[in-house]
């Protein structure tokens, strides 16, 4: 089975799977596990930042930062379409925060536009506003790579204004190798910054928040209360390190199959794909074309070895990982080809 439905479906490597047969362990919840002690510290010093902290999913991670930065009652900026709004079932509930969703068509928030929503304590009326939140890559719009310069003027009228700022850089690592551009660099504006270990780095579970001690001191507290404090956790800690030792450089491979694809794809009659806003390892393709809805293409691509998913009726999904070589994409567009334009 090729399955492109996203890159948490990958699986350890042989020398993964060692790394955590080897993993010295510890009582994490009590601070005495020497693994994850040493992941946190190496993704803090990757995105230069005091401290990190090793959450078993990349959901609680968001949530425990927004909790981290805000009490009850106050306002959240971000995206329309971000992942923490869009994929975590109401996760903000927690933290008892209301949202307030600005659109774009690149996952860019607009300093100037925020203003107009902006507020502080003085208005009994309005919510205060405390906290930013972005996403890089942007997700549900394709993994679109949020440009360093919007997260500069972000982070800059963020601290105008006294708030803070969140980063959701679940799939960042694929943002670093499309631009070159290192993690500290996209997270220097930043409060707090989450990455997943699962995801493009191919761990089996695991992501990481980094910040300031004091900030991460709340955000541990949250982890706490959310359910996330693990004991001896070394054993995964050792795959995200292994992680971020052996799988940050091969992320270029995902990102070139992605563009492999959606060439491939461009040229399938019925299918559309905008090759030039696939930049990482996910592509979106229309199928509305085909006269087919998403979800037949998808039941049918199974009958020849392909999963993917359907992203809404008219638009199929596809992530790039570490487990498929340009062999299984030909593969992924052979059979497509058999699907949605037959002889």
């Amino acid at each position: 089975m090729i399955d492109l439905r996203s890159d948490t479906v990958t699986r350890p490597s042989a020398a993964m799977r060692a790394a955590i047969a080897a993993a010295e362990v510890g009582d994490d919840v009590l601070g005495d596990d020497p693994t994850v002690a040493l992941l946190q510290e190496r993704a803090a010093s990757l995105l230069g930042k005091e401290e990190g902290l090793f959450f078993p999913s990349g959901t609680m991670c968001n949530q425990a930062a927004v909790r981290a930065h805000t009490q009850r009652g106050d306002e959240v900026f971000l995206h329309a379409g971000a992942h923490i709004i869009c994929y975590e079932q109401g996760g903000t509930t927690l933290s008892g925060v209301q949202l307030r969703c600005f659109d774009s068509a690149d996952g860019t928030l607009d300093p100037e536009r925020m203003a107009e929503y902006l507020h502080g304590d003085e208005n009994v009326h309005f919510a205060p506003t405390r906290l930013v939140c972005l996403e890089n890559t942007h997700t549900r719009l394709g993994g679109t790579v949020l440009p360093r310069e919007n997260i500069a003027a972000v982070g800059d009228f963020c601290r105008a204004h006294g708030l803070k700022l969140h980063l959701d850089g679940a799939r960042l690592g694929n943002a670093v190798a499309a631009t070159g551009v290192p993690f500290a660099a996209y997270a220097a504006p930043c409060d707090t910054v989450s990455i997943c270990l699962s995801k493009g780095l191919g761990a089996p579970v695991g992501s990481l928040l980094v910040g300031d001690a004091a900030t991460i001191a709340r955000a541990r507290r949250a982890r706490k209360i959310y359910g996330g404090g693990l004991r001896q956790s070394g054993i995964l800690a050792a795959a995200g390190l292994y992680a971020l030792e052996h799988n940050v450089a091969r992320l270029a491979d995902d990102n070139r199959r992605a563009h492999m694809l959606a060439e491939g794809l461009a040229v399938i009659p019925g299918l559309h794909v905008d090759c030039e806003r696939v930049q990482t390892n996910i592509v979106l393709a229309g199928c509305e074309d085909t006269g087919l809805p998403a979800a037949t293409i998808v039941e049918r691509l199974r009958e020849f070895d392909v999963a993917i998913l359907n992203e809404g009726p008219r638009t199929l999904r596809f992530v790039s990982h570490l487990d498929v070589d340009d062999a299984g994409i030909e593969h992924v567009l052979a059979a497509l080809r058999r699907v949605v334009a037959p002889r």
